[in-house]
């Protein structure tokens, strides 16, 4: 068992709305102050690899899949606790004393929702923000139910979690306004999510960003399109790295019942793919991307980091048949 006395806290978190919101409940119920933060952009989950070395620490991990991690999660296990929180395609648990796990892969929920229900409730609307953010919509909307929140507030939590989803998404942190580190420093001290709509400086830089990012978005037809679903292709800016998640969810909530890709030339013979399975049936895009290198995700949202271009034509065919 690893020593729980010698006070070396880690958090370990994705860079996105749902790892940010996660992270933020559990340490207002749970205060770290020493904690050191372990986080990237939005593709960047092999974060465990980060704490190579690291014993007799207590370590918590939000919303990023443990079978990515496995190989570092089975060492950092041998030497410290590990608490682990998500909503990602785990697979077997390693089987160790020292693994807290909270893991919940049901496409109608997030690592912010879990963290919610760990703790009843008790910071709720930063549990809607983060479910928002993962475009959870009905999710976030159900999650609201009995509380006192109006038609205003809800609208407010609903493009905050959009906005620190879209400061999620990049190639590298130099895409990124913020770091995601940085970003959630900034809202740490705030109990409530509305406070920090109303008073952060961050959100002016953040929106302003979103809005010019996501006004060249819509201005691009799709690359493709069928009774299936929509492909959209864009160039190797770095406008169309940081408006790849909400752009498509935004496309995903359009047409309920299509399918949804969004594919990014990184500019090195190698494409970024966002999948978005239909909102009316939220499976097979982990499927898809799995079948392809660098490939990963959950049933109703997944990923490819580097899809070989010369692999374009089997993912159309790919993407057809498991939407088909």
């Amino acid at each position: 068992m690893a020593n729980q006395t010698t006070g070396k806290y880690f958090d370990v978190f994705n860079g996105d709305s749902d790892g940010i919101c996660a992270l933020h409940q559990l340490r207002l119920a749970e205060p770290r102050p020493t904690a050191t933060l372990i986080t990237g952009v939005k593709r960047d989950i092999r974060l465990l690899d980060r704490l190579a070395g690291i014993k007799n620490a207590e370590i918590t991990v939000f919303d990023i899949s443990l079978d990515t991690n496995r190989q570092p999660l089975e060492e950092l296990l041998k030497h410290n606790l590990v608490r682990y929180i998500d909503h990602h395609y785990a697979g077997k648990l390693p089987d160790s004393a020292n693994l807290e796990s909270h893991i919940h892969p049901e496409p109608e929920t997030c690592t912010s929702l879990i963290v919610d229900r760990m703790l009843n409730g008790r910071f709720r609307n930063w549990a809607i923000t983060g479910a928002f953010g993962d475009n959870l919509h009905k999710s976030a909307q159900q999650a609201a139910v009995g509380t006192t929140l109006n038609e205003r507030e809800l609208e407010i939590l609903r493009e905050l979690g959009e906005l620190l989803n879209y400061n999620g998404y990049g190639k590298s942190v130099e895409d990124l306004y913020f770091h995601p580190a940085d970003l959630y420093n900034a809202l740490k001290s705030y109990r409530d999510p509305l406070d920090f709509w109303h008073s952060a400086p961050e959100l002016a830089k953040l929106r302003e960003g979103f809005n010019g990012d996501m006004a060249n978005a819509r201005q691009l037809a799709p690359f493709r399109e069928t009774t299936v679903g929509r492909i959209y292709r864009f160039p190797a800016d770095p406008w169309c790295r940081r408006v790849a998640g909400v752009f498509i969810n935004e496309k995903a909530r359009d047409r309920e019942d299509l399918a949804h890709a969004l594919l990014i030339d990184n500019g090195d013979n190698t494409i970024m793919a966002s999948i978005r399975a239909p909102l009316t049936n939220r499976t097979g895009a982990d499927q898809l991307c799995r079948t392809f290198p660098t490939g990963g995700g959950r049933p109703a949202a997944a990923g490819i980091n580097g899809l070989p271009t010369e692999m374009l034509n089997e993912f159309i065919t790919t993407f057809d048949k498991v939407f088909g």
